[in-house]
């Protein structure tokens, strides 16, 4: 990996709330631009689109341009949630919420999220158990509220938080550690840390604890599995220096892109800041999910400012 010898000016200038925002519109325009090309091969993406570099909606879920998958829904649930508990992320309202979107038909949503929310509608438990199995990418798209939500709390807060929308759903060793990490890192790049920072701080101690998440060779067609996701995420984050050319790298791996996207642009929307998102990405994103991201972005860092 290749990391910057310093960042871009507009960066370094950028304010925490900045740096929230351009977290969840991050997140959105990974997802959005990530959808067309979800479940294609690098080969199959080059044949039809060359460099995927554009918002323009389709791919498998037929998408109309600017439109959100599952990633960004359930991010979103999940804030409402929290600020609806006046910014508490309390298991039964996180269920419930998640819940209600998937009773409203989402476009899309994965096997284990499925499964864990028909155990909480079935028992009523808002804790799947633990399963060496499922260690899918879910409970890492959609943590952002959680991080917001406690960036004036302790490590212990943000850990809690984490956990606890997690395990609705997933309930893996390996889901968990990376979704901390990710989680870490976010709060981190939001409170102003640069990339070196962030891998010397973040990633070299989770890639010695965790060994299976270092990658050998480059990261292609990533499946939902959360290892195969973090390595193309950190691949794409730290061999490229600004937010469009990490999320253009990393959705043009293939695989599970909405989620790789989704994950990396959570991650850069967080290190370069508001003014480093595209301009005509931010025009192609549907204006209603770009408002509701914003929006809760201020609202969930506000909850504890007074």
């Amino acid at each position: 990996m290749s990391l910057p010898d310093s960042m871009p000016d507009a960066t370094l200038g950028a304010t925490r709330e900045s740096r929230a925002v351009a977290a969840y519109l991050g997140l959105a325009l990974g997802d959005a631009l990530g959808a067309t090309v979800e479940f294609m091969t690098p080969a199959e993406i080059r044949a039809t689109h060359g460099v995927h570099q554009k918002i323009v909606g389709g791919g498998w879920l037929r998408l109309k341009a600017g439109q959100i998958t599952d990633d960004t829904g359930m991010a979103l649930a999940l804030g409402e949630a929290i600020l609806a508990e006046g910014g508490r992320v309390q298991a039964q309202a996180v269920a419930h919420a998640f819940d209600a979107w998937m009773r409203a038909k989402p476009v899309d949503i994965g096997h284990t999220v499925r499964r864990g929310l028909l155990h909480f509608r079935l028992t009523g438990q808002t804790q799947v158990p633990l399963d060496e199995h499922a260690a899918g990418n879910g409970a890492v798209m959609r943590v952002l509220p959680a991080i917001l939500a406690t960036l004036s709390a302790d490590e212990d807060a943000l850990r809690h938080a984490c956990l606890t929308q997690a395990h609705i759903t997933h309930h893996n060793p390996l889901s968990d550690a990376a979704m901390l990490c990710v989680a870490r890192m976010v709060r981190r790049a939001i409170g102003g840390e640069d990339l070196p920072s962030l891998y010397a701080g973040e990633v070299v101690p989770f890639l010695q604890a965790h060994p299976v998440f270092v990658a050998r060779k480059r990261e292609e067609n990533p499946s939902g599995y959360v290892v195969d996701t973090l390595r193309a995420v950190f691949q794409a984050l730290f061999d490229n220096h600004d937010f469009e050319t990490t999320l253009v790298d990393v959705v043009n791996r293939g695989g599970d892109a909405d989620t790789t996207g989704a994950i990396a642009g959570m991650i850069a929307g967080a290190v370069y800041g508001e003014a480093a998102l595209p301009a005509h990405w931010l025009r192609a994103l549907d204006p209603v999910v770009r408002e509701r991201c914003t929006a809760q972005a201020m609202a969930l860092i506000g909850i504890h400012a007074a």
